[in-house]
């Protein structure tokens, strides 16, 4: 199966980086875009350069997210669907008002329109009614957020853990199994 990634300039960019690798080991195809500021915050937070972490190979391409002639701006090129993790809330401000500047906001945009999975993992806080509004109009065109607010009740001892609950998540939502389910109390 064919997924896009778009991983913006946000902190966080270690969610990104865990769901590339997760999907890439499920033997999935990624087809991966890293901003400039993504490429930036890679460095400060995991002290990895990002355009050459990333080995391209036959299924994982890596895409220039300033390319609008990339054959994922186009609806005809067929995918599961598109993940923007993490999403900053400027990436997140033009899906939600159609703007294609670049080649994240132009796939999401084409992600919408042909009706195809868009997930968006935003990480910031506190959020103001802008943020929250771009999220609740993302929703109504069926768009999931998948805020990077981590579940405590796996007991997580690293934040190694803390990120792979996020990422299990988004590959659950895709329908990806990579976790079992939670039994809850006494089960």
């Amino acid at each position: 199966m064919r997924y896009i990634v778009g991983i913006s300039g946000a902190s966080g960019v270690i969610y990104g980086e865990r769901l590339v690798k997760c999907l890439l080991e499920m033997k999935q195809e990624v087809f991966l875009m890293i901003t400039d500021t993504a490429k930036e915050i890679f460095k400060h937070e995991l002290n990895i350069e990002a355009g050459t972490y990333f080995k391209e190979n036959e299924i994982l391409h890596y895409l220039d997210y300033r390319d609008l002639f990339s054959p994922i701006a186009s609806g005809s090129f067929k995918t599961e669907g598109m993940i923007v993790i993490p999403c900053s809330m400027g990436t997140l401000a033009a899906i939600a008002n159609g703007s294609s500047d670049n080649l994240i906001e132009r796939a999401a945009d084409v992600t919408l329109k042909e009706r195809r999975q868009l997930i968006l993992v935003p990480r910031e806080t506190p959020l103001n009614e802008i943020h929250l509004q771009n999220m609740l109009t993302l929703r109504k065109m069926w768009a999931d957020i998948v805020a990077a607010m981590p579940p405590f009740y796996h007991k997580p001892q690293t934040i190694d853990d803390l990120v792979e609950a996020v990422v299990r998540k988004v590959t659950s939502l895709l329908g990806l199994k990579t976790t079992e389910e939670w039994k809850g109390r006494g089960q």
